[in-house]
């Protein structure tokens, strides 16, 4: 493959192995897998789906609601999508389902607390949102700002309240005092395992970048540490293969930290496994020492749920439309066509049947609430946010 950087075939090569390595490069000649994850809070009947955009060609075997697609059709039309319905997520990383769902099971292992560190756009965070037990309480964190939107925005419309999102950085989170008994750290990395997804990440690759991340991605982890309970769970992912982002920090962290590993590593590449990328790891905390601190929230930046409960103008926050929480009678709802949900979503203003009480009204598609509209009597002035709306139609 020329367009593959020479220094990556060399080391590869050796690591995958001359049979693995061919099926890799097989894998450039195919499409990349498409693959959803249903959202089990908000059931839609099969039947919907199929009358949707899609089918759901066959389940995706390490992930109870994980689904391949037939073909990639565009989901952004999909009314579905914007309700929350279902998650766009790269089979690979949905092996956090099974780990969480049958591999920890096997340790008697009790959640209250979990965090999910370097989360945006939201996909491991929404799949343990519905892998974990209800009263868990989700964090959920993105130190960029603008890819923090885009978490927030995914998070809310997934529907379940226990989950706070916060724009902090890992140092942020150790000043907070606080203490998880689970955190998940997908780390920046280098990206190799995306080469056949996004043809972009091979420009940007480079020997020095990969030590790069290597040093980053041991930072990150340093500074998390004390915010591990004695016992816990860090689960380490990447979505590249090289031994000196994935086995190597691994066995840092072993050596630097009183850690274990406590699942065999596992490693997905495209041409072997119908999927992208990912490496992933799970170390408990043998440390039976915790220094109590006193809690500080102050030291993140908490984005949702917002502090003051409001939307825009004192209207209803727009997560209450989303949320599975807010009861059914609370507000007057609506059910949209598909086209009247698509102008919806391109923030038209929308007439509502007569009958329809003045106010704040949810409206929806397919039973799904997608959001709010004030019903003035000529028309619905349409509360749908700015900095969501969908662009083509």
């Amino acid at each position: 493959m020329n367009h593959l950087p020479e220094d990556f075939i060399t080391y590869t090569r050796e690591l995958f192995g001359e049979e693995v390595w061919q099926q890799y490069l097989h894998s450039f000649d195919e499409p990349a897998p498409v693959s959803v994850r249903l959202n089990p809070f908000k059931p839609v009947p099969e039947e919907i789906l199929h009358f949707s955009l899609f089918t759901l060609h066959s389940p995706v075997p390490h992930c109870k609601n994980g689904y391949y697609l037939t073909e990639r059709p565009n989901f952004t039309l999909d009314p579905l999508l914007h309700a929350g319905a279902y998650y766009v997520q790269e089979a690979s990383s949905m092996y956090l389902d099974k780990v969480i769902r049958e591999e920890l099971s096997t340790f008697n292992f009790q959640l209250s607390t979990v965090l999910d560190l370097c989360a945006a756009p939201g996909g491991k965070s929404t799949l343990l949102r519905a892998a974990l037990p209800d009263d868990v309480k989700l964090f959920s964190n993105e130190p960029d700002r603008k890819r923090a939107n885009i978490l927030m925005e995914n998070i809310q419309k997934q529907g379940h309240p226990n989950v706070v999102v916060t724009n902090s950085y890992p140092c942020d989170y150790k000043k907070s005092g606080l203490l998880f008994d689970l955190i998940l750290t997908d780390v920046p990395c280098s990206g190799e395992g995306m080469f056949r997804k996004d043809p972009a990440t091979i420009k940007e690759w480079s020997v020095k970048n990969v030590m790069k991340c290597q040093q980053l991605q041991r930072t990150i982890v340093s500074d998390i540490w004390d915010c591990l309970r004695p016992g816990g769970i860090l689960i380490y992912s990447t979505c590249t293969f090289n031994r000196h982002e994935d086995e190597e920090n691994i066995q840092w962290i072993m050596d630097n930290f009183e850690a274990e590993l406590v699942l065999p590593e596992k490693r997905f590449i495209p041409g072997v496994d119908r999927g992208e990328g990912l490496f992933m790891a799970v170390l408990r905390k043998m440390s039976t020492d915790v220094t109590i601190k006193r809690q500080n929230l102050q030291a993140l930046r908490i984005i949702f749920p917002s502090l003051t409960g409001e939307g825009r103008g004192g209207a209803p926050a727009h997560a209450e439309a989303l949320s599975i929480a807010t009861p059914q009678d609370k507000y007057p709802r609506v059910e949209l066509s598909r086209e009247e949900a698509l102008k919806y979503l391109h923030r038209e203003a929308l007439v509502l049947p007569e009958e329809t009480p003045r106010g704040y009204v949810i409206v929806t598609y397919q039973n799904l609430p997608l959001g709010f509209v004030k019903n003035i009597g000529t028309r619905a002035n349409n509360l749908y946010p700015q900095e969501w709306k969908i662009r083509n139609l």
